[in-house]
């Protein structure tokens, strides 16, 4: 009996031996595994960094394409493009416009009452939808015909003591997020689609008279007077109520920036005859480049696989369009690379399938357990994971996010260096001037400033950190909403009374 209990003990020595030994090695791989992905992301912050140094060189060159885009068509990365706006509103326009504005994910149609006086505006009505993803690769027709549609149908919603039961021609403002080379304040032809759209046939084609064509076909009596940018809208509206604003940028699915220069800065515009001596420029700052933007193998990735590969490199680094997928591109990477995330899923391996607003949502979760996290990542197909891969999680949310943020400000401080309002002394002033350290207003819109604190907190800090506190505290970032499409119609309203550019 005594040498049964022996070999018995003995036994079970070796089992716990074996099963202490596996536990070991179990442990000991994951541990190698768990290092495996803690390198990746020093790699990923390593990449990702933006220093100082690199910011105020990225501040320089854009200034720098900014001037040569002025000087001659085709000579820089920025465009540059001239809109014909050379006074903006101020308060006094009078009358009942439109707009409707199409934008990357939304297309938005508003009225306004302008009563000639800046406490007078009313917005009378305004409807948003999101445009059906079978439109961005159909026809001209069809899309101009669904935006006439949808224009035909807030018309007949309105009330008896509208504009509509007068006989009044209705004056629309056409809001358009894409880049147009404008011939007049009511015509252009597309340049390229951006966001995602690709529709092949309408390169060319001016913007204004394909939806006044749609508008024709279905009897509407609606005039499109007027063609504007959304970030120009954006200035319009943030002027009307705040004279120092002098540039406006769009961050939503994708960003775009414009400012107020002076016409004799603007070398490639002939004889442009204006009574304010300044003009808007649409810098479609989208497509900006320089060796200085930190890219990476995500990037490039991501680049390779988007429909406009090569182009709109500086949008697809700070785009609400963009900024998801390369979140799912790192959590792809490092599940192909170790089991933290469990078998690779095939819903992570969908392009685009992870969106801006949900990398907001995890990153800005604040419960214990990142309860958020989890169920976005049960969506993409990864179930369960331990909190501390949730946590990794929000490591790279925040790690993408802030260099979107900080190359943002860099943008934003290339605009104020070129109008000399970063306290360098810019163009013709010398340091010390009062006048570079007037106050000064940027108009911020779109759903990746408003929506998303992280984002926009990164920013500040940035704009803080390149013009210095002296600087920074003379420029106010002014969020809006909606103030691209109710600019627009202001734009339009002001047009009627003052038209200071025939032609250049």
């Amino acid at each position: 009996m005594g040498r049964v209990m022996v070999m018995l003990t003995a036994a079970a020595a070796v089992v716990a031996c074996s099963v202490a030994a596996v536990m070991v090695r179990r442990r000991v791989k994951r541990r190698r595994k768990w290092r495996k992905v803690v390198g990746l992301l020093k790699d990923l912050e390593e990449s990702f960094e933006t220093p100082l140094g690199r910011l105020r060189q990225m501040v320089d060159a854009i200034a720098v394409e900014m001037q040569a885009g002025l000087v001659s068509e085709g000579g820089s990365k920025l465009k540059m493009l001239l809109t014909f706006v050379d006074a903006l509103p101020n308060g006094s326009e009078r009358g009942t416009y439109y707009a409707l504005h199409l934008g990357g994910s939304y297309f938005r149609i508003i009225r306004v009452h302008l009563g000639g006086q800046i406490s007078s505006l009313e917005v009378q009505d305004i409807e948003r939808h999101s445009i059906p993803t079978s439109l961005l690769n159909s026809t001209s027709e069809v899309l101009f015909d669904f935006l006439a549609s949808s224009l035909q149908k807030f018309i007949e919603k309105e009330g008896k003591e509208s504009v509509s039961s007068q006989d009044v021609k209705r004056e629309l403002a056409f809001t358009f997020s894409f880049p147009v080379k404008q011939t007049s304040l009511s015509s252009g032809v597309l340049i390229k689609w951006t966001k995602g759209f690709a529709i092949s046939e309408m390169a060319g084609e001016d913007i204004a008279e394909c939806l006044q064509g749609a508008l024709d076909r279905r009897g509407l009596d609606i005039h499109v007077a007027a063609l504007v940018n959304d970030t120009v809208g954006a200035l319009s509206y943030g002027h009307y109520h705040d004279p120092d604003t002098i540039a406006a940028v769009v961050f939503g699915t994708g960003s775009n920036a414009c400012y107020l220069e002076r016409t004799d800065a603007i070398i490639k515009c002939q004889n442009p005859r204006t009574t304010s001596g300044s003009m808007v420029v649409n810098m479609e700052w989208g497509n900006f480049w320089s060796s200085r933007l930190p890219r990476t193998l995500y990037d490039i990735e991501l680049d390779a696989e988007s429909l406009n590969s090569n182009d709109m490199g500086f949008e697809k680094m700070i785009g609400g369009m963009y900024l998801g997928d390369i979140v799912r591109r790192v959590i792809l990477r490092m599940s192909q690379e170790s089991d933290i995330f469990g078998p690779i899923s095939s819903i992570l391996s969908t392009p685009f399938v992870l969106r801006t607003n949900s990398v907001s949502a995890m990153h800005e979760d604040d419960t214990s357990e990142l309860h958020e996290v989890a169920t976005i990542l049960k969506h993409l197909g990864v179930p369960k994971v331990p909190l501390k891969v949730r946590k990794l999680v929000v490591k790279i949310c925040d790690v993408v996010t802030r260099r979107a943020a900080r190359l943002a400000a860099a943008g934003i401080s290339g605009i104020l260096k070129k109008v000399g309002r970063d306290g360098s002394g810019g163009e013709g002033r010398r340091r010390g001037d009062k006048q570079m350290m007037r106050r000064t207003v940027v108009a911020v819109e779109g759903g990746l400033y408003s929506n998303y604190k992280m984002f926009r907190e990164y920013l500040d800090e940035a704009l803080i950190d390149i013009l210095g506190d002296d600087v920074a505290r003379h420029v106010v970032i002014k969020a809006m909403e909606d103030g691209s499409s109710i600019g627009s119609a202001l734009l339009l309203a002001s047009s009627h009374s003052v038209r200071t550019i025939s032609n250049i």
